[in-house]
């Protein structure tokens, strides 16, 4: 059995009691706090009836009281101006962040396409939702063949995005389509939100359009690479899926993506907000298997 790793979570809204009852399923990680600045929160109230200890005046007092014996990792879902305080803070400590907010500090972690190659690294940034869900998809089609172009629409529940979402639309379009090409691996990326109102509320859905440099696509490799990264993800989003088989036209492949939430604290509709939780404790559970306690004789 890998080694648990003590991790800490700060943020106490949505995303971070979300993160909350994840880590709290999880047999690799060791919730040792969370972190906000609201005593009356519903997610400290929810940590403190789990038993898991609360700091509510944020991450200095967090490292007041644990400075000798700091987590290995802090997640962080607050905002972006919050982390760079939060990572500044953290610096003197071995503690890795995990980034849920736009600050982009550190490098973009995508788990079934870079993740094996970044755990090392101090502070990891989990990109997008609209990322974490087609990245992997282009990354499966630019590893059978070279990608000239993918465009991605990602739609998503009205209620699922809150206000910073909103306030950084044109920031999830150019980070998106920096990761499509710098992670997804094609030559030119562009991203697309739409925020549907309809009722009730409609599940993720992701269209992912890819035009290879090649004249024809190979067709069975494709589909089958395809297939493999989609199981990858669902090992950590069970809710992912294709919609339907690839559709190739020539030297194009379209495919059709979905995603539905686990529905731990968010509601299901929210598989936007859901594969980033998942994706960053997939993240921290990966570095328990690869920290070295993991190899020692005694586990």
């Amino acid at each position: 059995m890998s080694q648990q790793l003590k991790v800490a979570i700060i943020g106490s809204g949505n995303i971070g009691t979300d993160l909350m009852f994840k880590i709290m399923e999880s047999d690799k990680l060791d919730l040792t706090g969370v972190i906000g600045i609201d005593h009356a929160s519903e997610g400290l109230r929810i940590a403190r009836d789990n038993k898991i200890l609360t700091y509510s005046q944020g991450i200095k007092e967090f490292i007041e009281k644990n400075k000798k014996n700091m987590p290995d990792v802090v997640f962080d879902a607050t905002s972006a101006k919050a982390h760079i305080a939060n990572a500044e803070q953290l610096k003197p400590f071995s503690t890795k962040i995990l980034d849920l907010t736009p600050a982009k500090l550190g490098p973009a972690v995508v788990p079934p396409v870079n993740l094996d190659r970044l755990t090392d690294e101090k502070d990891l940034n989990l990109i997008t939702c609209g990322g974490q869900a087609t990245i992997p998809v282009v990354h499966a089609v630019n590893r059978i063949q070279s990608v000239a172009y993918a465009e991605i629409v990602a739609t998503i529940s009205s209620k699922s995005a809150g206000p910073g979402t909103r306030e950084n639309i044109d920031e999830f379009t150019q980070t998106t389509s920096w990761g499509i090409e710098n992670i997804g691996g094609a030559n030119t990326g562009k991203a697309i939100i739409i925020l549907n109102p309809a009722e009730p509320p409609i599940l993720m859905r992701d269209t992912v359009y890819c035009e290879l440099d090649d004249a024809e696509a190979n067709e069975m490799e494709i589909t089958e690479s395809i297939h493999n990264v989609v199981k990858e993800v669902q090992q950590y989003v069970p809710g992912y899926k294709l919609r339907a088989e690839p559709i190739f036209d020539g030297n194009t492949v379209t495919m059709f993506m979905e995603v539905e939430g686990a529905g731990h604290y968010l509601p299901s509709y929210s598989g936007n907000l859901d594969i980033m939780t998942a994706a960053s404790v997939r993240v921290a559970e990966q570095m328990a298997e690869l920290s070295p306690a993991a190899d020692s004789p005694a586990n």
